[in-house]
């Protein structure tokens, strides 16, 4: 093949990418916040009679994002189901066999969403999950337990807006999931706190 057919080619190829590159255009009627995270202890329910004391409280890890819904067009004005999954990369290298951070991914439906700014969604890691990738005790501080976090919203199967809380990219692709461990909040003795603050969830049924 001559050098110029090659060139041909490369700028062919290269021009098929940027296509293609430009039809993964993530939808501006979105904008997600950078990832953050949080160590709360569990929640104590005051009163009601039912008292099981523990010594100590378990440390939950939290993962919360912000995001605004402002479409171009008036209609609609409220979305059916936005889905968000969470990628969050713990630093638990030093307790795993083969010596590789663990990858947990989990996933939230929110639904009847309305327009608006700063609507919240969050998740949780319970403290035996953590404890479990750990070694045995849970990380008191978030800077000792995360490396990285992504989020990635979708609607319909289609991806809309992604943030991450410290890389760069879909860096999550490259990385093995591990599935199972990340509760929505409805999930977790957080369930009826701060009720009107995040967004509605989109009941489990089961065949999910």
């Amino acid at each position: 093949m001559s050098v110029g057919k090659i060139v041909s080619l490369a700028l062919a190829v290269g021009f098929i990418s940027a296509t293609n590159a430009a039809a993964q255009v993530l939808n501006p009627d979105f904008k997600l916040s950078k990832p953050t995270v949080g160590v709360l202890s569990s929640p104590t329910m005051a009163g009601g009679g039912y008292d099981k004391r523990v010594t100590q409280a378990g440390k939950w890890l939290e993962v919360e994002v912000s995001f605004d819904w402002q479409p171009r067009l008036k209609d609609p004005k409220y979305l059916n189901e936005l889905t968000f999954t969470y990628y969050i990369l713990l630093d638990n290298a030093n307790f795993t066999e083969d010596r590789q951070q663990t990858m947990l991914v989990g996933s939230v439906t929110h639904m009847n969403i309305g327009q608006g700014r700063d609507m919240h969604s969050v998740v949780y890691v319970s403290p035996h999950s953590m404890a479990r990738f750990f070694g045995g005790t849970a990380p008191a501080s978030p800077s000792n337990a995360i490396v990285d976090v992504g989020v990635a919203i979708s609607q319909q199967g289609q991806i809309v807006s992604e943030a991450v809380m410290k890389g760069r990219g879909e860096w999550w692709t490259q990385r093995k999931q591990t599935t199972g461990f990340v509760l929505n909040k409805s999930e977790t003795p957080f369930s009826g706190l701060a009720w009107d603050y995040y967004e509605e969830i989109k009941p489990k049924t089961s065949s999910q």
